[in-house]
């Protein structure tokens, strides 16, 4: 990832409190050709959902991140998250690769939400992910940052 990429993410994760951890695990892609068929893609995002899924604990609550999920505000995020901290388990939030999450995720998924309609790159998603999160929980102490 660009320096930038890990800056940006990395700003925002040491602002989060320490009860509020955000650690990112990352798992290799599926493999691709330069032309890829559907079958490759599809094999590829399988390949990427067994990994993702043998990474979870059964415990974990799975929030997968899908443009067909439902698009939160700010204040919504935030509620969530207070409704995740009450919940005491691990909080995963699923990125898929490029061609999305597998059907297999998506099922584990106790919920999917959907940041943008818009396609965005993934190094934008880690930013705009942790920033967000920063945000909600700013907005749950009060802090004036939310503004």
């Amino acid at each position: 990832m660009p320096s930038w990429v890990q800056e940006g993410y990395g700003e925002y994760v040491k602002r989060l409190p320490r009860a509020l951890r955000l650690e990112m695990v990352e798992l290799p892609l599926g493999r691709r050709g330069q032309k890829s068929s559907a079958g490759m893609v599809a094999k590829a995002r399988r390949e990427e959902g067994q990994l993702i899924l043998s990474a979870l604990a059964p415990k974990d609550y799975v929030v997968a991140l899908d443009v067909q999920g439902k698009a939160w505000s700010t204040e919504k995020l935030s509620a969530q998250l207070a409704d995740w901290r009450m919940h005491g388990d691990t909080v995963s939030l699923l990125i898929g690769g490029p061609d999305g999450l597998d059907e297999a995720c998506l099922s584990r998924a106790n919920q999917r939400w959907s940041l943008s309609p818009l396609t965005l790159p993934h190094p934008l998603v880690r930013v705009l992910l942790a920033e967000q999160l920063y945000r909600a929980w700013t907005l749950l102490a009060g802090h004036p940052y939310h503004k």
